[in-house]
């Protein structure tokens, strides 16, 4: 059996195709860019490589300082006894007056090597501790000073993002295994704004070429077929529709894991509000509670978290169920009644062009993965939980650094 496609239905997969083959390239190096700057940040660890630094210093001068200690210690006591031994008695006083002979007393001088020596020790004992405390600190300020490279390098990989990648370490100075880290890095960053680059250029273009096609379809389908040919002109304007929401989500998708290019305050309740009062239906019933919060983010990208959030609700629920919508916190929840979700295909909700209760005419499978991929370039969390009673309830989750909170922080915000 033939199955016949529509021009518009073709547009789509050379859409999800074109995608696809954009998304490789562009994908893979950003994997290898933050693999890369990952495990700079692992390996440099600073603090930790300049303590054991500071202490292999200090250790190995303490080590040598107290054998030289020991070695010079005992050679001085061999050596002043040997000398000693070979110093003959002292020789006897003259008789008395009376023929008595007067009493021998032996120079103490193996009291005084001792006593020499001993003083020896102490000295040497105090010095070495002593100069042990300024290696602590020489070997301190020197580890700091051999490092400052590697902090440069991870600073540069924990700074970097989509709106900078035109930066770069630029390491001056000698050329040894730092320097090569840097120029490494440096060629690395290169290649990944060129990629970045060239993915920025097709979803351009893709946006252009795929989309102006498909607007002249539905004209000619509007204009040039008349009303009275019954289903043929509804289906070709129906395919031609999802063609268009298929290749916009697809858009926004490239988009949200191409990451942001530029940020800005976001008043995420006041577009719950607005997105909540637009998609209510006779058939289900939709409850708004937020409070103030201002993310940090791309507006449009955030508009469309919610906008999916919440028609993926309605969408997927029965005539009579409910919405209820919650902001508090800094976690955005949706949850509905609906069809009952099992546990263990919530992963499959986020990923691309899987469906649960809908077929290809119903939705492209993509509203909840352009979901969390807008909530991974927020820096937010998704999680989704299987009702008891049938339905859904997804959260995400923004991070406490990029949102405010209290309700005068957002409404000093908004001013």
């Amino acid at each position: 059996m033939t199955t016949n496609r529509t021009p518009a239905a073709g547009h789509a997969s050379a859409a999800a195709d074109a995608y696809a083959a954009g998304r490789a390239s562009a994908v893979s190096a950003v994997t290898a860019g933050r693999a890369h700057a990952a495990t700079a940040g692992r390996t440099s660890a600073a603090a930790t490589v300049r303590v054991r630094l500071t202490l292999i210093y200090s250790g190995l001068f303490l080590a040598t300082s107290v054998v030289l200690l020991v070695t010079v210690n005992v050679l001085l006591s061999q050596t002043l006894r040997t000398r000693i031994a070979r110093v003959p008695d002292a020789p006897l006083a003259p008789p008395g007056p009376g023929g008595a002979m007067p009493q021998v007393r032996p120079v103490p001088l193996p009291e005084l090597v001792d006593d020499v020596v001993g003083h020896q020790w102490e000295t040497a004992t105090l010095t070495v501790g002593v100069l042990a405390l300024v290696s602590v600190a020489v070997g301190w300020l020197v580890a700091g000073r051999i490092l400052r490279p590697v902090h440069r390098i991870t600073a540069t990989a924990r700074r970097l993002s989509v709106s900078n990648l035109h930066e770069r370490i630029a390491l001056t100075g000698p050329k040894d295994e730092l320097k090569e880290l840097a120029d490494t890095f440096d060629a690395m960053l290169d290649r990944l704004e060129r990629s970045v680059e060239a993915q920025r250029r097709f979803i351009a273009n893709a946006s252009h070429e795929l989309r102006t096609p498909l607007a002249v379809q539905r004209a000619a389908i509007e204009i040039g077929l008349p009303e009275d040919v019954g289903e043929i002109r509804d289906t070709l304007l129906l395919h031609n529709r999802r063609s268009e929401n298929l290749i916009d989500a697809l858009l926004v998708l490239a988009q949200a894991e191409h990451g942001l290019d530029s940020t800005g305050p976001v008043a995420l309740d006041e577009v719950t509000r607005l997105i909540a009062a637009e998609a209510g239906t006779g058939e289900v019933s939709v409850t708004v509670h937020a409070e103030p919060l201002v993310v940090e983010g791309d507006p449009v990208l955030l508009t469309r978290l919610v906008t999916n959030l919440v028609d993926n609700a309605v969408r997927y629920n029965h005539p009579g169920g409910t919405v209820a919508i919650t902001l508090s916190r800094g976690v955005l929840t949706v949850r509905n009644t609906g069809p009952e979700v099992p546990p263990e295909r919530l992963g499959d909700l986020f990923a691309p062009f899987r469906r649960l209760h809908t077929t290809r005419e119903q939705g492209s499978g993509l509203g909840l993965s352009i979901v969390a991929s807008i909530a991974k370039a927020h820096g937010a969390a998704v999680r989704a939980t299987s009702n008891p009673d049938g339905g859904l309830e997804l959260s995400i989750s923004f991070p406490p650094g990029g949102a405010v909170t209290t309700a005068g922080e957002a409404a000093g915000l908004r001013r």
